[in-house]
């Protein structure tokens, strides 16, 4: 069965960006688009009330994915649009869903013009749980932004995507994390940005003075085993320029900073079967919080 883009869609300003995301994307990828919209059934004592009852939500949430269907097969002539209406609760269809997508875009609303994304308990669940890759595109987020300024009176479509930036603990990177984001930057034609952060191990960080030396030993070691990491994928993909930036500090603070000029953000979810904890990491946390760019999550064992 060929996978699709699937988007999930309800009709807000965040969920229309995401569909023109994931428009794009599906163009890129050259696989058919699906609007899925989730309807959740009313309680019996709302299903009763005239304009609020089960028949006119329908008749609304169905409205929805065809007039977005419409407006997208006018906008990109060619592309496969299809639509999908599933009943339940929004965070389980979704996530459900998911799972003969080759990726999953939801909208997320913006934080205050600051940057980052404000992420619903919805949307927190199913990137969660997604076997798939999810991707959260902002309400503001247009086309143009994924590419470089374009000189005057140029289409912004027509200039070079912005780089791609990955997230990598080269202690679990997950290689599905690193394939996502070299063929991400592969057929856009753009360059990958590899961020790395690391902190001293506790021993070394603990009761000792500054030490210049032993710093630039431990940036050395990381950056070494960066290199290494990444040389095999250098060969699978030769096309893709590779830039590398193993810092001191936060990853989740460098990867917010690199979004200010990317195309997309990809970082990593490791599978968690325990119903206990955090899925999501505080890497992915923070840049959920902070970045500009469209950022793809992607579950790795």
């Amino acid at each position: 069965m060929t996978r699709t883009v699937t988007v999930g869609l309800d009709g807000s300003r965040e969920s229309r960006a995401a569909a023109e995301w994931a428009a794009h994307e599906a163009q890129l990828l050259g696989l058919p688009l699906k609007l899925v919209q989730v309807w959740e059934p009313v309680p019996d004592p709302m299903a009763q009330a005239p304009l609020l009852g089960a028949e006119t939500q329908q008749h609304w949430t169905e409205r929805v994915p065809r007039e977005a269907a419409e407006g997208i097969r006018l906008r990109h002539p060619g592309l496969d649009v299809s639509t999908e209406q599933v009943s339940g609760r929004p965070a389980e269809m979704l996530t459900n869903v998911a799972k003969n997508a080759e990726v999953l875009v939801l909208g997320s609303r913006g934080l205050s013009g600051l940057g980052g994304f404000l992420v619903g308990s919805v949307g927190l669940s199913v990137v969660a749980h997604a076997e798939r890759p999810v991707v959260l595109v902002r309400a503001d987020q247009q086309a143009p932004d994924e590419h470089e300024p374009a000189p005057t009176g140029t289409p912004p479509s027509a200039s070079p995507f912005r780089p791609v930036v990955v997230g990598l603990d080269i202690e679990s990177p997950g290689e599905e994390l690193i394939e996502f984001a070299f063929a991400a930057a592969a057929r856009r034609s753009t360059s990958l940005r590899v961020v790395h952060g690391w902190n001293p191990p506790p021993y070394y960080a603990y009761g000792l003075t500054a030490d210049l030396e032993l710093h630039d030993a431990l940036a050395g070691r990381e950056s070494v085993a960066l290199t290494e990491l990444l040389r095999p994928w250098r060969e699978k993909h030769p096309d893709v320029e590779v830039t590398e930036e193993s810092s001191y500090g936060t990853a989740g603070n460098h990867l917010a900073d690199a979004s200010r000029d990317a195309s997309l953000v990809v970082v990593g979810r490791r599978i968690r079967r325990s119903p206990f904890g955090s899925h999501i990491g505080t890497v992915t946390h923070a840049v959920l919080h902070h970045s500009v760019a469209p950022v793809a999550v992607v579950p790795h064992p």
